[in-house]
């Protein structure tokens, strides 16, 4: 397979991480080069209003904010190529990385900044897809203020969906919370809390069949597992709180995830078990999944990319 080109960075994945590594990186001389990915501008893109990004004080369209971050890149002489990278080969020895862009040809770098993200689980339902961003929503934090003093409906029942339902009761009139058993997943301190929220109505044994709305979410018809018998609640707002999959599936055997895929890096750093490899944003942050610590970490990236080289005396 013919050898596009050779890079002193190269970053793959174009979220908050991607780019604000590029813009650092670019300034530092190193000269990235980005590959965008599946999801260019990465989940931002999906996101109708963003108002909990600094420097936006009336908000600011999550598509628009994108092009912001990559007309910024671009500014200081960040290369930004289409493609989506479909295998790694990272070495293991500190020498020369290289990467397979959509099959057809290989690029390699001395240094390698994964910035891939992580993937939203989804019900699969088609009124889902329809009113995303309508309505529908998989991060509370994120969403939750559209629906001050409303009802929603929440699904889940690990430490992410009680999490998100206790975060929604401080916002909302009603907490209607679907779980497909008996009983939680959650530790037992996030269910104590929020079986102790008047706010929260937990409706057990249950699933969604439906979200119902034509512009905007009105309301959920539910099934009741045990006996088959449906329902329906009013709700303006539907959280899916069933988990997120980091974007790391060709990294595997390459570098080191842990149980859930996500990539671990050295406490305090965007470092990888390998040297020149270093990693940023939601493929690495199972915890707050915000794009301004993505943003954070990729800033960390870039900074550590730079150090690396300049240890390596190839920094020109």
């Amino acid at each position: 397979m013919e050898i596009k080109e050779k890079v002193k960075c190269l970053i793959i994945g174009s979220g908050p991480a991607g780019y604000t590594a590029a813009i650092y990186a670019a300034r530092a001389g190193i000269t990235p080069t980005l590959y965008t990915g599946m999801q260019p501008g990465g989940q931002l893109t999906i996101t109708n209003d963003v108002e909990n990004y600094p420097g936006y004080p009336d908000g600011v369209m999550g598509p628009k904010m994108m092009q912001d971050f990559e007309a910024q890149a671009k500014r200081f002489g960040t290369v930004i190529n289409s493609g989506i990278i479909t295998k790694a080969n990272f070495s293991q020895n500190g020498g020369i990385h290289s990467v397979v862009v959509d099959n057809k040809f290989i690029v390699e770098a001395e240094t390698v900044i994964i910035s891939t993200g992580a993937s939203a689980k989804w019900l699969g339902l088609d009124s889902e897809k329809r009113l995303n961003g309508r309505g529908v929503s998989a991060c509370a934090v994120c969403d939750g203020f559209f629906f001050k003093n409303q009802e929603v409906a929440i699904v889940g029942g690990g430490d992410t969906a009680c999490e998100e339902a206790s975060y929604l009761s401080k916002l909302c009139k009603k907490i209607y919370m679907i779980v497909r058993k008996d009983e939680f997943r959650a530790s037992k301190i996030m269910q104590e809390r929020v079986k102790r929220n008047p706010k929260i109505e937990i409706i057990w044994n249950s699933e969604t069949k439906e979200i119902l709305g034509k512009e905007d979410v009105e309301g959920v018809l539910l099934k009741n597992l045990i006996t088959g018998e449906e329902s329906t609640i009013v709700v303006t707002g539907f959280f899916v709180a069933i988990g997120h999959k980091p974007n790391t599936d060709i990294f595997k055997g390459q570098i080191n995830l842990d149980e859930n895929g996500y990539i671990e890096t050295i406490k305090g750093s965007a470092k990888t078990n390998l040297e020149g490899v270093f990693a940023c944003g939601d493929a690495q942050d199972h915890v707050y999944r915000q794009a301004v610590t993505a943003a954070g970490t990729g800033c960390m990236a870039a900074l550590d990319a730079e150090r690396y080289l300049i240890s390596k005396e190839v920094y020109a």
